[in-house]
């Protein structure tokens, strides 16, 4: 008995061959220099911050180069799936606009490179596997996880490198009538890899953001086709991407030490690798120590906490931008009113060293963004995150949008527009005085932070005429003077630096006043410009509140 038999006698219902998928699979038709990428996800959780950025330098590559962007499901490890969650990840994507030309897609699949899902593509598997066998780059292993565990322990005790290689490979020597005879007894195997490295020798091998590397040789039998029917991740890496035609496959820097096993996987099929980009993984400080982004300890780490406390996403991929290349903030403060979208990637400017998450920075650009926004993408957008989010909130934006765009727009067209709000969630929270209800709940909450250096008496007094005064048919500037006026008269300074020049000659100034009227009407000393808050509650509403602050504060 030889190989091909034993091949034979393994997968007899295998008919088709490699030369019968390189027909069903073709090189795409696609113009020089166009590049494939894939975001390759298994389902076992929420969609990563890491996995995002990923996905972003890979669709910028494709798009830019006039290539494709496809999705693939790997789900294997049927022991850490999470039921739903594949549909999941490509949902946050699409919430990102950062959409595959063909793949899975959740609930169907396009494209003519398919099945995109690897727990249907068993078959296309078991034609490389059984090729593998007959050419003796392939081989049943029979031993037992109580003989796996006994060998590692016998490697750890003897300081070698653990593994089954070399002459730790014990299956690796059996022939094909011993190994024949096994498989007719009934004694369960799976399928490794004869590797033909050592990795005391080296390979080279480029990497387009590292560049030229120097590696130890894979010497590692690592099992390719497990008992369940269903190759390892390593194995499923190379026939996905060959027949694919997956031309960078770009990934984090963790999968680096698996490159020489990829690389020895495509030479042993003589077919041609892909190109690979090893990017830095995303970093953070804990107690003075960098260290990866966890998906256990970190709510940074999932994307869906991002959303769900409402950044734009548009903020969240100019973020990631600012890592995934050094030059685009230049570049973004020379094209402001261009799109992040319309940004050339490029793997030369890729830092080598992980970024560290920098939420203040995240902050900053989502403010910046949410400044440039008109009231009508405000609205539109605080309606979306709530109705994903906050069912009470969806409530009051529906209720009256007019009302919310008239809040959401004091001091938003003009040059330098008012910087107010980080994300949406924050929204109605920073504005909910303007709301009846809202105000009322405030007001029992918390004591109003008046100035106990000024009395209830006097303060009632500024707050009667105030109202009595209030006009809202004229200009901010002339509005502001007759606040002044009324300042005046009851002993305040026109503005501070007059105040401080001789504070003994005034009781304060006019800061003050606006301080007392502000609290009067929105229970806090911050609130947008106190005159725009007036125009927007209306004379009757502010009436009503002076009136409230009168009898009951």
């Amino acid at each position: 008995m030889n190989n091909k038999d034993l091949a034979e006698l393994i997968f007899p219902e295998v008919k088709e061959t490699i030369e019968d998928l390189e027909k069903r699979y073709p090189k795409r038709n696609l113009k020089a220099g166009a590049e494939v990428t894939r975001f390759a996800p298994s389902p076992t959780g929420f969609l990563h911050t890491g996995s995002l950025f990923t996905c972003l330098v890979d669709m910028k590559v494709a798009k830019q180069s006039g290539g494709i962007f496809y999705t693939r499901l790997e789900d294997t490890d049927s022991k850490r799936e999470i039921e739903g969650s594949g549909k999941e990840l490509l949902e946050q994507l699409k919430c990102f606009d950062v959409l595959p030309d063909e793949g899975y897609f959740g609930d169907f699949e396009k494209g003519d490179y398919g099945p995109y899902t690897q727990s249907l593509r068993a078959d296309i598997y078991r034609v490389v596997i059984k090729e593998c066998i007959a050419r003796g780059r392939a081989y049943p292993c029979f031993c037992s996880k109580e003989e796996l565990d006994a060998l590692r322990l016998t490697q750890e005790k003897n300081h070698v490198i653990p593994g089954y290689y070399r002459q730790y490979a014990r299956c690796r020597n059996l022939s094909a009538d011993e190994a024949y005879q096994k498989i007719k007894n009934g004694e369960p195997y799976v399928i490794r890899f004869r590797s033909e490295g050592y990795h005391e020798r080296k390979i080279e091998a480029d990497d387009l953001v590292r560049g030229h590397l120097l590696l130890s040789e894979n010497d590692q039998d690592i099992v390719i086709y497990k008992s369940d029917g269903l190759p390892t991740y390593h194995f499923a890496h190379l026939v996905d991407d060959h027949f694919m035609r997956t031309t960078i496959v770009i990934r984090g820097e963790e999968w680096l030490s698996s490159l020489p096993i990829h690389l020895e996987l495509f030479q042993a099929m003589n077919w041609e690798a892909p190109k690979y980009a090893h990017l830095p993984v995303i970093m953070k400080l804990d107690n003075g120590n960098r260290r990866k982004l966890s998906k256990r300890k970190d709510a940074e780490a999932a994307i869906s906490s991002f959303l769900k406390e409402g950044y734009p996403k548009e903020a969240i991929l100019e973020y990631l931008l600012t890592i995934a290349n050094s030059n685009y903030e230049e570049w973004h403060s020379q094209n402001k009113e261009k799109n992040s979208s319309d940004f050339l990637f490029s793997f030369d400017k890729m830092s080598l060293d992980g970024a560290l998450f920098d939420l203040s920075k995240l902050q900053n650009i989502s403010k910046e963004l949410l400044a440039k926004k008109t009231k009508e993408e405000i609205y539109e957008d605080t309606l979306s995150y709530a109705q994903k989010n906050d069912k009470k909130l969806e409530e009051i934006l529906l209720k009256d949008p007019s009302y919310f765009k008239e809040i959401v727009n004091i001091e938003r067209e003009k040059e330098n527009p008012r910087k107010d709000y980080v994300k949406y969630s924050e929204i109605f929270e920073k504005n909910a005085f303007f709301y009846k209800e809202e105000y009322e709940k405030l007001l029992k909450e918390k004591p109003l932070p008046f100035n106990p250096f000024f009395s209830k008496e006097l303060r009632d007094k500024i707050l009667k005429e105030f109202v009595l005064t209030l006009n809202y048919d004229v200009d901010e500037q002339t509005w502001f003077a007759s606040l002044k006026a009324l300042g005046v008269k009851y002993g305040f300074a026109e503005n501070g630096k007059i105040y401080k020049a001789n504070k003994d000659s005034y009781i304060g100034q006019v800061g003050d006043v606006a301080e007392m009227i502000r609290i009067a009407l929105t229970t806090s000393k911050q609130s947008p410009n106190l005159y725009y808050v007036l125009k927007v509650l209306g004379k009757e509403e502010v009436c009503r509140r002076i009136s409230i602050i009168l009898e009951n504060y």
